[in-house]
């Protein structure tokens, strides 16, 4: 099989569609696959990440486009805009057909909040099958694949959004988790027995681009919480504040690590007691791990995810103005909750979602 993923990594996308694009195209070239890339070179992309991941990747300068309305992006069902793309979906088909003729892919897989039906018609003939990856159900697709791996996602909600013969796969189950979480899975709910406050893991997502894990350490600093507390806190080297973060970090009343692009995650997660996130897509990893949970919602298409998860009681969500309150009751509680919200959050996925993906690609493509 031959696929091809369009993705894009920036300081405005931030990282996630990119790392569980990856997720999936190591799991489909362990079946044999060639996958290659095409990716736009916005400043903040994951392209060089890719290329040491062993995949090629297809450059897509960025565009000068004109300004789009925002009823006008509502109207094409393109609401985070042109902008986000970095050039009109039109510019983009125009761009990515001679890459798919020359390659003809099996499977084009796409993975972009700025592109639609508009796109994957422009570019029907370059591919066998197309596989979308969403998490909004807010726009038209012409696909033959449809995965949305939302917490509590329903087929309705994709009715009239895409073809009848679309197969879906929906629901966190579908999760694109690297095979490490499935692994470090036993290990961490074994912990999660006998819960403890000492080990605190903080991601605020790999670009972080309003300083959140700035402004959360700065909370903490003023938080009444255990002397031994220990902190870890994962950035990306795309983060555009991570030295004054490390700067901050040195100045903590706890004692607080700054990890880069680290390639243990799962092992970090199973090792924490408690977290404070992003309402992205670490959201399945610690859901997997059993990873009790602070969540905090940074962008508009977080807030359906964070709202099925809490209602899961899988984590509790808040605001950052609200997380020295939260964070103080919650220590005093501690134990019981932690262990409670463990439960849920494991019932949440598996781990295992990305082999029942493939599985899908494979009696299709």
């Amino acid at each position: 099989m031959r696929a091809i993923i369009r993705v894009d990594a920036s300081r405005n996308i931030g990282t996630g569609h990119v790392m569980r694009c990856l997720t999936l195209a190591e799991a489909l070239k362990g079946q044999g696959a060639h996958v290659e890339f095409i990716c736009r070179a916005h400043v903040g992309n994951l392209i060089t990440r890719i290329e040491q991941g062993g995949f090629k990747v297809h450059r897509l300068p960025n565009l000068i486009v004109r300004t789009v309305k925002a009823d006008n992006m509502q109207e094409r069902g393109v609401i985070y805009g042109e902008y986000w793309l970095g050039s009109t979906q039109e510019q983009d088909s125009t761009q990515c057909l001679p890459i798919l003729e020359d390659i003809k892919p099996d499977l084009l897989i796409v993975d972009h909040y700025s592109l639609n039906y508009v796109w994957q018609s422009a570019l029907a003939g370059g591919f066998s099958k197309l596989m979308v990856i969403d998490d909004l159900a807010n726009r038209v697709h012409q696909c033959d694949l449809l995965l949305d791996q939302s917490c509590g996602r329903k087929v309705e909600d994709y009715a009239g959004l895409v073809p009848k013969k679309s197969q879906l796969m929906l629901g966190s189950k579908y999760a694109l988790l690297r095979s490490e979480f499935a692994e470090w899975r036993d290990y961490s709910l074994k912990r999660r027995v006998n819960p403890g406050f000492k080990k605190l893991l903080i991601t605020m997502g790999g670009v972080d681009s309003n300083n959140r894990t700035g402004q959360l350490l700065k909370i903490l600093s003023n938080c009444s919480l255990p002397k031994d507390l220990e902190v870890n806190v994962v950035m990306g080297s795309a983060a555009i504040h991570l030295k004054p973060v490390k700067r901050q970090a040195e100045l903590m009343p706890y004692k607080t690590n700054v990890k880069v692009n680290v390639s243990n995650m799962a092992e970090l997660m199973a090792n924490a007691d408690w977290a404070i996130g992003a309402a992205g897509a670490t959201t399945w990893e610690r859901c997997c791990l059993g990873l009790p949970s602070f969540m905090v919602v940074l962008a508009e298409n977080q807030r359906e995810n964070a709202y099925q998860v809490s209602e899961r009681c899988a984590a509790i969500v808040t605001e950052m103005d609200c997380i020295k309150e939260a964070v103080e009751l919650f220590e005093r509680k501690a134990k019981k909750d932690l262990l409670d919200i463990s439960k849920n959050a494991e019932k949440i996925t598996d781990g295992l979602g990305v082999a029942r993906v493939i599985q899908v690609i494979k009696g299709t493509c």
